[in-house]
């Protein structure tokens, strides 16, 4: 398939699993997957009406999205890859929305260059729900704790959560722990799902999920 009927046919499966789980249709935002592909072609997915995009790596994102938002001031940029605070400064001047906030340096970071900038960027916090070392992400028992921080004392508006379950694992045990931190934290959003697990996703209650290689085709 062309790049367009694939996101037809990932458009068309969100709707159905909104349908499916009782949700209102438009419920769930699809988050576009960019990552490794240039900007020639994201552009058919731009022309096809998508207009959120997730990127992994801020430099990557540097030399291919300002110019294409320059074009397309209605797009909407979220970092879904690991943060490193000497980065920060750069991923709150691009990024629209950043999921990855891990732990208080990056917070912190954050904190001061969104009042340095004069910007308000919309923040997610990672959770590790499977508790895998060689992944980032707070554990969930320090979820509340850790969102109760950036709140409250460095005047975070963490707005959802957001989590990549063990690849080796059932997706939705990890779904439906993360649907309940976001309760307990009292966060509205929840980014879960990718390409192999978006559907289980919203049936967990995903408000977007982060489809990449189902659009794009195999890196």
């Amino acid at each position: 398939m062309e790049l367009q009927e694939r996101l037809n046919d990932v458009r068309s499966r969100i709707a159905t699993g909104e349908r499916q789980a009782g949700r209102p249709a438009g419920s769930v935002q699809l988050v576009a997957v960019s990552k490794t592909f240039e900007a020639e072609a994201i552009g058919p997915a731009i022309e096809a009406g998508q207009c959120v995009f997730g990127e992994n790596r801020v430099q990557e994102s540097q030399g291919k999205w300002p110019a294409l938002k320059a074009e397309r001031p209605d797009i909407v940029l979220h970092l879904i890859g690991p943060l490193q605070s000497n980065k920060a400064a750069d991923a709150v001047a691009l990024f629209d929305v950043i999921e990855t906030v891990d732990r208080a340096k990056i917070a912190r970071a954050l904190a001061e260059e969104m009042k340095r900038q004069g910007k308000t960027t919309r923040l997610y916090v990672q959770v590790n729900t499977g508790l895998e070392p060689q992944k980032a992400g707070i554990a969930p028992d320090d979820t509340p704790a850790f969102v109760t921080l950036c709140r409250e004392e460095l005047g975070l508006s963490i707005e959802g959560l957001m989590c990549i379950p063990p690849a080796e694992e059932n997706p939705g045990p990890h779904f439906a722990l993360l649907a309940k931190l976001a309760l307990k934290c009292g966060v509205e959003k929840l980014s879960m799902g990718m390409s192999g697990d978006y559907e289980t996703a919203i049936a967990f209650g995903a408000t977007s999920v982060r489809v990449g290689s189902a659009i794009f085709g195999v890196r």
